[in-house]
């Protein structure tokens, strides 16, 4: 059985691979990194419940249950999608959590000491896909404890057709060799909530709830535009939890919208 799901009206086209964004076509233009090529294994991920490194603080984040054990980017990324529903326009995935279950991180022990992530909190972490208005809406929706900390960051990877690329925010326009300069930390656009990626074909992403975005890539083909609640390296990495959000006793609900131009 196929693990592809695909969803299409009028000129889009997207294709999800368990709960992963691996395609978003419009009238024949691909917007997303492939596979295989240069730069990501990936297209697409969330970064939760933490964003940002943490070796340097011996894989440790503070909340207020004790210390969590995280790599970075937090272990959302380990967990699989199921499948909850899908239509010919929607598809919604969903990743459930058991607080203090052992969650194997992948990293180890090629690149962390850390075999085993967990955090102190039951959550569901719902991610729905809409083709709607002649955009792509992905919605994230948070259910868990009420005061469970956490922060959130989507991070997509676009496909780039030209070597002259241009990333707007506002009266900034950033190229991709600025991008590359400021290498693993990613560069911050802050308390920003549109950003559009000046190609051969432009795209509008415009993100709701998260405040800012970083900007990440190593190589000209591709760039990642991440909407982010928090900036991790404004930070030493043992004061990571200055940068939680608190959820409240109802879901946090943050969309980004990805639209043709």
């Amino acid at each position: 059985m196929s693990n592809i799901t695909t969803l299409k009206v009028g000129g889009q086209q997207i294709k999800i691979e368990a709960g992963e964004l691996v395609s978003y076509e419009v009238s024949g233009h691909e917007f997303m990194h492939q596979k295989g090529n240069p730069g990501w294994r990936s297209v697409d991920t969330e970064m939760f419940p933490l964003i940002g490194p943490t070796n340097e603080a011996d894989f440790k984040v503070k909340t207020p249950k004790g210390f969590a054990t995280q790599d970075q980017h937090g272990l959302l990324r380990e967990m699989k999608y199921k499948l909850m529903e899908s239509s010919a326009s929607k598809a919604i995935f969903a990743k459930k959590y058991t607080a203090n279950t052992a969650v194997l991180n992948s990293k180890y022990p090629a690149k962390s000491t850390a075999e085993k992530l967990s955090w102190p909190y039951d959550f569901e972490f719902v991610k729905t896909f809409e083709l709607i208005d002649n955009s792509l809406e992905v919605t994230f929706s948070i259910f868990g404890e009420e005061g469970m900390p956490f922060m959130l960051g989507y991070h997509p990877a676009f496909m780039l057709h030209t070597d002259s690329a241009i990333i707007s925010a506002g009266e900034q326009n950033i190229t991709i060799p600025e991008v590359m300069e400021v290498g693993s930390r990613a560069l911050q656009v802050p308390n920003t909530d549109v950003i559009t990626l000046k190609d051969e074909k432009s795209l509008q992403i415009k993100s709701e709830g998260f405040s800012h975005f970083m900007l990440w890539t190593e190589v000209p083909n591709m760039v990642c535009i991440e909407p982010i609640t928090f900036y991790p390296y404004a930070v030493a990495q043992e004061n990571l939890s200055e940068g939680f959000m608190v959820l409240k006793n109802e879901p946090a609900i943050f969309k980004v919208a990805l639209k043709p131009l």
